[in-house]
């Protein structure tokens, strides 16, 4: 969930924010705060078995118009949980924007409940990086994560998109921005296979199962998404809807459990937010 719909947050807000009045770019620190929605809380399109949608409030502290720190309570809503707490995750970053380029760097750490069922609640802690060249054609973002839970792995994300601004007579915006993005990164599983013993002299030999630790990176997830922003005066509206499609996804011989569970979904993400 979070690596998906951060970026998008952040992206929207940066391009927005820099077609504001002088006055919402001052040096000022800025507070805000969003209340979100997503329809299937999914990671890289793996999900739970309950199909959990989720509601999280988001506040974000721009300490400077780069430099910023926020926090989203995640609370999930399914069939045996109606609006549970799971988690908070908080953020610290920086991100810079000039006419070609928007980068980002930042730094997550995810407080989950240890009851919490979503497939993300391994996640210790994530760090990463990205980078935009903008223009009028097309934008194309490249990024760079580590994740950290029991073990290490590295992603990368690679993304083309489009963006529409319409500007109003009544002072709004609407921004609109067609996206297609792959995501890769390391996948850390366990493989058990059946070895045979070589034979000693008259005696065939034995075989016996043998579980050897892997990993593999892969395409984890292809996504394709419209944000779709509307902004009059403090105001934001956010709807994005998405449609995400797992790949090499990890399934283990009589180990349900164990096996991870994906399926190409279409999901929305909604969010209203107001700048203080």
């Amino acid at each position: 969930m979070k690596k998906i719909f951060f970026p998008i947050l952040l992206f929207s807000a940066a391009y927005i924010t820099n077609a504001q009045s002088d006055s919402m770019q001052s040096a000022r620190p800025q507070f805000k705060v969003s209340i979100n929605y997503n329809s299937n809380l999914n990671y890289y399109g793996r999900t739970d078995s309950l199909r959990s949608s989720g509601v999280f409030p988001l506040a974000e502290l721009w300490i400077t118009p780069s430099f910023y720190v926020n926090a989203a309570p995640i609370f999930v809503n399914n069939k045996i949980q109606s609006l549970d707490y799971a988690g908070t995750v908080a953020t610290i970053g920086y991100q810079t924007m000039t006419d070609k380029w928007l980068s980002n760097l930042y730094a997550l750490k995810p407080f989950y409940e240890q009851s919490s069922l979503l497939v993300q609640s391994a996640l210790k802690a994530q760090t990463g990086v990205s980078i935009s060249r903008l223009n009028k054609i097309v934008n194309v973002t490249l990024g760079g994560d580590v994740k950290f839970s029991d073990k290490t792995d590295f992603g990368a994300t690679a993304g083309l998109d489009h963006i529409i601004r319409i500007e109003n007579k009544d002072q709004s915006i609407i921004v609109i921005d067609p996206s297609v993005y792959a995501y890769s990164g390391t996948q850390q599983f366990s493989k058990t296979y059946t070895r045979k013993k070589s034979d000693y002299l008259l005696f065939p030999g034995n075989s016996e199962s043998v579980t050897e630790n892997a990993r593999k990176f892969n395409i984890l997830a292809y996504e394709f998404s419209m944000p779709i922003i509307f902004v009059k005066g403090k105001v934001q509206v956010l709807a994005t809807p998405s449609y995400i499609l797992p790949q090499n996804i990890i399934t283990i011989a009589n180990r349900a459990d164990l096996s991870e569970k994906g399926e190409n979904t279409m999901y929305t993400t909604l969010g209203i937010k107001y700048n203080f």
